[in-house]
């Protein structure tokens, strides 16, 4: 392995620096690699266009497998499977245009139901199953959800909201008559009574136009509340195209002809996970183990198991997975993991220890970053070591194909040159339509020539790969979710005996960032750090839990009231 972990003082200087991907005169930087085609038929759906793409390159092979049981679905029925749900559903009374809610962890029947909404043109919007009933009631008004499909204990959750409900069962194998599949009549009607009833999936599909809106992802963008992030068929299809499906062609040297198998833990409900799982891989008839959820041993277990490939994974699965492979007698190619042939990182920032770490606990191991927004539709950068055998471990990569960037001073407005830092903005295919029902924050984040504001800090070097080195966007990173202080500062502000709150992120060696909230108590309370931390558990999604509290006397703000968050960083003591 060519390993070399690139610093600062060696990737900023190049006299043969090739300005075909550089203008400095505009302060464009356009993507090294060839521009893709994509489709230009107006009415095209995304669903149609993956399974358009895989002709007879699924064969029999199975695209999606259970890491527990082993059950598979060929390719052969994952589109009958599709239909018939996209046919339920309109029986249902659902239709183009309308929001369907899915409250579920990974499971082989996610896609199909993902999928299946899709292709009827109504409105797919993911969400964490353990979400509290207060975010599942923000996000049902704020899309104006219809339908959700969600596990039986989510229903009493969601009873009171107005919404059709469709119990999904947990462990229940699509096909297989058991008594559980009488315990989901409806669901299993969805999923295949269409095909029992001799396949047919006769109902009027709406026309579908690239421009229509096929998710709504919740995203805290560059800063305040969670806002709903609009994308298109159009989105989701760049996505198939410019992410997925050239990332996967880059690799085909390295595979030498073996059947690739992706191990799919990242969850569906983030746009990493769904934009790898729910979407894009299906399109090149490989495999995807999809694993409820992340534990270290079974990974261990089911990459062994059905010999994974391929390992999407966040920082902290990183991390664990590399600790693992140390305590593994023999290393990492006689335990079971030998046939590993790759491993992404995305979501979230790596030190350069973890990388380090990493590397040389699998030395045979293909290692990559990228970097992508669910506002760009997981669409930005990814790594690349195979052509030329450049290795830049600590970059995120070059710019994906069609895409383009600029790197802006954040007080005078200039572009900056290769090795200058400053606020990345992203442009092409991939970038939303724009928030919901969100004009001021729309215009805010993407300019009117089609700008996106990332809020990330970078640079780029002089071969083109790009670097995040700070951000100025208010969100936490933990452990890759994305969290909104702005949404964990109403539910403090709540408290009776809080007077005020301001919520940022600490640094934390094992999830990244966790958040810490900044309180002032009202005079004479007696309020404990503990108090404060489970008001909070009890209003959120676990991994939204404050992790540490500050009694403070004074929290640093602007003339206009706004959170110096920067400065609130600097309060933070020294051992939390």
């Amino acid at each position: 392995m060519a390993e070399t972990i690139t610093t600062t003082s060696n990737i900023l200087k190049n006299p043969d620096f090739d300005y075909s991907w550089y203008s400095p005169e505009t302060g464009i930087y356009s993507s090294k690699h060839p521009k893709i085609h994509l489709p230009e038929n107006p009415f095209l759906d995304v669903v149609t266009h993956i399974f358009s793409l895989l002709n007879n390159n699924g064969g029999g092979n199975s695209v999606l497998v259970d890491s527990s049981s082993g059950y598979s679905i060929p390719y052969s029925e994952l589109f009958p499977l599709v239909k018939s749900m996209a046919c339920g559903l309109h029986q249902m009374g659902i239709s183009k245009g309308d929001v369907v809610l899915i409250l579920l962890p990974n499971s082989v029947y996610l896609p199909i139901i993902i999928l299946g909404v899709v292709y009827l043109g109504a409105i797919v919007t993911p969400m964490n199953p353990l979400s509290s009933f207060s975010e599942a009631k923000q996000q049902t008004l704020c899309c104006h959800a219809k339908l959700a499909f969600t596990l039986a204990e989510n229903t009493r959750k969601l009873s009171s909201l107005g919404l059709k409900i469709i119990q999904v069962p947990e462990n229940v194998i699509i096909g297989e008559q058991t008594q559980k599949t009488q315990e989901f009549p409806e669901f299993f009607h969805l999923v295949s009574g269409n095909i029992n009833n001799g396949g047919n999936f006769t109902f009027p599909r709406a026309k579908i136009n690239q421009d229509d809106t096929a998710a709504i992802m919740y995203s805290s963008g560059t800063s305040g509340a969670s806002k709903g992030v609009v994308l298109t068929h159009r989105n989701l299809i760049s996505m198939v195209e410019l992410f997925v499906r050239f990332e996967a062609s880059q690799y085909k040297e390295m595979m030498k002809n073996e059947e690739s198998v992706y191990l799919g833990v990242l969850p569906m409900f983030h746009i990493y996970g769904l934009a790898l799982f729910g979407f894009g891989l299906i399109s090149l008839g490989t495999s995807v183990v999809v694993m409820r959820k992340f534990d270290i041993n079974e990974v261990v277990k089911v990459i062994d198991k059905f010999k994974v490939t391929h390992f999407p994974v966040v920082p902290p699965i990183l991390a664990a997975l590399t600790t693992k492979a140390k305590s593994l007698i023999g290393g990492f190619s006689v335990s079971g993991l030998g046939s590993l042939k790759q491993v992404s990182c995305g979501a979230a920032p790596l030190t350069t220890q973890l990388i380090v770490d990493f590397l040389h606990t699998f030395p045979g191991v293909d290692f990559i970053q990228g970097y992508g927004m669910t506002e760009s539709t997981a669409v930005g950068t990814r790594g690349f070591n195979v052509a030329g055998k450049t290795y830049k471990y600590t970059s995120v990569g070059l710019l994906a194909p069609n895409m383009e960037a600029k790197v802006v001073n954040c007080s005078t407005g200039s572009c900056m040159k290769p090795g200058k830092a400053g606020e990345l903005l992203l442009r092409g295919p991939g970038v939303m339509k724009g928030y919901l029902n969100n004009r001021i924050a729309t215009e805010l984040t993407i300019e009117e020539d089609g700008w996106l504001h990332t809020g990330d800090i970078v640079y780029f070097d002089y071969d083109g790969y790009l670097y995040i080195i700070d951000r100025l966007k208010d969100i936490i990173k933990y452990k890759g979710f994305q969290i909104a202080p702005a949404d964990l500062e109403v539910i403090l502000m709540s408290h009776p005996e809080i007077l005020d709150v301001a919520v940022t992120g600490a640094a934390d060696e094992e999830a990244g960032e966790i958040p810490v909230a900044f309180v002032i108590k009202k005079t004479g309370s007696l309020l404990s750090r503990n108090e404060v931390c489970t008001y909070v558990a009890n209003a959120v999604a676990p991994h939204k839990k404050v992790r540490k509290v500050v009694f403070v006397t004074s929290i640093p703000k602007s003339v206009a009231g706004k959170v110096l968050r920067r400065q609130l960083r600097n309060l933070l003591p020294s051992k939390l």
